[in-house]
């Protein structure tokens, strides 16, 4: 059996993500589209791991593969931690992140620096061929600008600061981001995983 890793995803910054993070394990790494995956998945998860598996589960019974599948959202704590699970559908799907973003910035008017605190959230399940899986949740902390700066991220990247970089995670450069960012923790625990459960097959 092939070495073969695919991610339920049809975006292409995260498939170069893992790619990068995954290069030195040998395994082919395939989005669904490149895996010629089509199937409509329902993700009606309360939290973030209960949608990652869903999906992952959805996609590992249409192949003989390992499947690793994500979701990711921001939670502002001043706000009961919205948006939550529902980030890409906040204010609705077609709305953009724009609108989404100044939104968010209006309803935290007047909110004092220490009650702005944020994360973004990445929680990524692997389901395996003999049917075990695995769920593991990557955060960045941070907290929410007055206003949005930098073009480099995409969704509410340009409104999310890091104290560290004194800056938002839209004005970091991709490598910067790469090594901060929650999908790239997320990702790199995953890899501790996968590298354990290779060892278990011997």
């Amino acid at each position: 059996m092939s070495k073969k890793i695919i991610f339920a995803t049809g975006n292409q910054d995260k498939m170069r993500e893992i790619r990068e993070i995954y290069g030195d394990l040998g395994y082919e790494i395939l989005s669904m589209k490149e895996a010629g995956i089509d199937v409509d998945i329902v993700e009606d998860g309360e939290t973030f791991e209960e949608n990652a598996l869903i999906k992952a589960k959805a996609i590992a019974a249409c192949c003989d593969a390992i499947v690793f599948a994500d979701d990711s959202g921001l939670e502002i704590d001043y706000l009961n931690k919205e948006p939550g699970v529902y980030s890409a559908r906040y204010m609705g799907e077609d709305t953009s992140y724009d609108i989404k973003n100044a939104n968010l910035i209006q309803r935290l008017d007047g909110v004092a620096k220490e009650d702005r605190t944020a994360r973004f959230v990445c929680a990524i399940a692997a389901v395996f061929p003999d049917g075990s899986h695995k769920v593991v949740r990557g955060t960045i902390e941070g907290y929410i600008g007055w206003e949005p700066a930098g073009t480099n991220g995409f969704g509410y990247d340009p409104i999310f600061y890091v104290d560290e970089y004194g800056c938002s995670t839209a004005e970091l450069s991709p490598e910067e981001k790469n090594k901060i960012s929650h999908r790239g923790n997320a990702l790199r625990m995953m890899k501790e995983e996968l590298i354990t459960y290779e060892n278990s097959r011997g």
